[in-house]
């Protein structure tokens, strides 16, 4: 399979190293220095694109601050009834999935946001300024979960993905369903794109490595949503992923739904790794999801 992922800090990074000539200069340090050349890198590596702009929010609701990691992650909740989580992904931010908001609220659900550590308006985390990954991500919506209670179901987009299930491995969080819009599957392939852009070689590798597990607790081997799911007790799951998906491969997620227990896929055409949040139909396949045992039960 061609991997034809890009996390969006690749290219600007692979453009500023090869502006300033520090690409040769990590190629020099994994002779000479490669343990500092390891933490540079993990330092880029984690280094979050510039806060996306806000989109308007639904009127009502409330909004909220909790604690997570010494650090506030601030959110936004509507409605009232069983409580569904909506988890941004990487460089992204909650407003990107206000699409579901009202859906949700109207189908008799509360409903939470958040932005998580150095995203949308919440401050830099525990990793240093501009900086995060998918550990702190759920350790935050662990920290909205504590606040909130139990999850009907988690709504996540992209890298928001592997951070739920690192929450349900870890931390309190459980939740009857889960959907997962436009996973990102694993991250060691597309670390292999930031190596090649970056052109440092193995004992660079390894010095990041054990950065990585230093101050995350994760190998970045382990940032795999089969791996962390291994982990955790099986939930009905809804993967929605698109075919012309430039950012999160579409086989990935075909390869996710077949190694999970109890899932099912729904693929769409033409709406790419952030339009499908925002796609009517995309929406209303999500809520019925959701919503779906209730109106049951209900009836």
């Amino acid at each position: 399979m061609q991997f034809r992922a890009r996390k969006s800090t690749i290219d600007r990074m692979k453009n500023r190293v090869g502006r300033s000539g520090s690409r040769v200069l990590l190629a020099s340090a994994d002779l000479l220095t490669p343990r500092r050349a390891g933490r540079r890198t993990f330092d880029l590596w984690f280094t979050v694109p510039p806060r996306m702009a806000g989109t308007p929010l639904p009127e009502g609701g409330e909004r909220f601050t909790v604690h997570a990691e010494g650090t506030e992650v601030h959110g936004h909740a509507w409605g009232t009834g069983p409580t569904v989580y909506l988890v941004h992904g990487w460089g992204g931010r909650g407003s990107q999935l206000t699409a579901f908001v009202e859906p949700l609220v109207g189908a008799g659900h509360r409903v939470v946001s958040f932005d998580a550590p150095s995203h949308g308006d919440s401050p830099d985390g525990a990793v240093g300024q501009g900086r995060s990954h998918g550990l702190e991500l759920a350790k935050a919506l662990d920290a909205v979960f504590a606040r909130f209670g139990p999850a009907e179901a988690v709504v996540a987009h992209s890298m928001g993905a592997i951070a739920t299930y690192l929450a349900l491995r870890f931390g309190w969080l459980g939740t009857r369903r889960l959907v997962l819009l436009a996973p990102m599957v694993e991250a060691e392939t597309l670390f292999a794109q930031f190596q090649s852009a970056l052109g440092f070689g193995a004992r660079t590798r390894r010095a990041f490595d054990g950065e990585v597990e230093r101050l995350v607790g994760i190998p970045l081997a382990e940032f795999d949503a089969l791996v962390q799911a291994s982990y955790v007790e099986p939930v009905q799951t809804l993967v929605v992923h698109d075919a012309d998906d430039r950012q999160t491969p579409y086989d990935d997620a075909r390869r996710l739904v077949a190694g999970l227990p109890d899932a099912r896929m729904v693929t769409t055409h033409g709406l790419g790794h952030r339009r499908i949040l925002r796609d009517p139909q995309v929406v209303a396949e999500v809520v019925d999801f959701v919503s779906r045992e209730k109106a049951a039960a209900v009836a």
